[in-house]
């Protein structure tokens, strides 16, 4: 059994600790929080003293992006593997503090889920089959800033070198019914801000960057992968290519999904298949589990057997670092309306 010590109480930190009460090989052990209170699993006043109580084998930070790498480096300093929470520090200048500080150390991984997801992970084993031969453009309308950086640059296959990106923002009335919180039963438009860049990594790779206000609630907005290839294209769950000389086939990914209709095993997502090939198999059928969750436990699971040596590591703060950096370039782009190139740092 591989435990684990979150520092923070928020509503991410719950879902690690929540989510680990459900896997088999990893447990939470305790959280440390500013502030005595209940939660679902014991707390501590600080690092120093959850470490001496419970010598987990590894942290987690859940905490704000001021915050977080203050807390990466004391635990690296205590010999402690570390995930961290997105992105691992604010800005461009911590970014590279604390690759200053840490990055040495290979104790660093990065919380970054997205592509750990169900639908994206049936989509990324598609492309790296070569169904559509080599990506050369990817497009994300869904999610913000490093995270749609972590898709573009994961699907393309995209290192960590000079980016040049270019952005521009436009403000349009948008009904906004849900937020995190719920409905709001609020039928009248309010001005919400699109943010659109292009991303070129060079060698003929290049991304496309869609996001709006809220998007990731707003269910009055569709969202939307694209990723072209040389040999073909994959458009969210569709993919079309080039099978033999003049035959253009067009496949969908399909997910099986458990509990509708008279299928009684419960509601539940088990494969995601393209034609015969089975693309993604969920690794944890019964749990009743959203996407967020699967992707969450399948990243807490690979750290654990990263950190006992049974596993590369999942995601290392030098990609996280990375997709943090080109999502302050489009942020930067569209501020000013000038192109941004993010320079060779020392994490690359």
């Amino acid at each position: 059994m591989t435990a684990f010590a979150v520092v923070g109480a928020g509503w991410r930190a719950e879902m690690f600790w929540r989510i680990a009460a459900g896997l088999e090989g990893v447990r939470c052990a305790g959280a440390v929080v500013r502030s005595p209170r209940e939660l679902g699993v014991p707390t501590f006043a600080s690092l120093a003293e959850c470490v001496a109580a419970t010598r987990p084998d590894f942290v987690v930070t859940a905490v704000p992006w001021p915050v977080t790498p203050g807390v990466i480096v004391e635990a690296v300093e205590r010999g402690l593997p570390v995930l961290a929470e997105t992105p691992p520090a604010p800005d461009a200048a911590g970014l590279r503090e604390l690759w200053a500080a840490v990055g040495d150390s290979g104790l660093v991984q990065v919380a970054e889920q997205y592509l750990l997801m169900p639908s994206h992970a049936a989509r990324a084993a598609a492309v790296r089959a070569g169904l559509i031969g080599t990506p050369t453009q990817v497009q994300v309308s869904s999610t913000h800033q490093y995270h749609a950086v972590s898709l573009i640059r994961g699907l393309l296959g995209a290192g960590r070198g000079p980016v040049t990106v270019r952005a521009s923002r436009s403000t349009a009335p948008l009904v906004d019914p849900l937020t995190r919180d719920g409905w709001t039963d609020d039928p009248d438009p309010r001005p919400a801000t699109t943010t659109i860049a292009t991303l070129d990594f060079g060698d003929g790779r290049s991304g496309l960057y869609d996001f709006t206000d809220n998007q990731w609630h707003n269910q009055l907005r569709f969202r939307r992968l694209l990723v072209r290839g040389s040999h073909g294209e994959l458009r969210d769950d569709e993919v079309i290519r080039l099978s033999e000389p003049r035959t253009l086939v067009r496949s969908p990914l399909v997910r099986r999904q458990t509990g509708y209709d008279l299928d009684l095993d419960g509601f539940d997502t088990d494969t995601i298949t393209l034609g015969g090939e089975v693309l993604y198999r969920n690794p944890y059928p019964g749990r009743r589990w959203s996407d967020e969750e699967i992707a969450i436990a399948t990243l807490l699971d690979a750290t654990a057997a990263w950190v006992r040596g049974a596993a590369p590591a999942p995601y290392p703060l030098a990609d996280g670092a990375q997709d943090h950096l080109v999502a302050l370039a489009v942020e930067e782009a569209a501020d000013t309306d000038r192109t941004v190139t993010t320079a060779t740092e020392m994490w690359a």
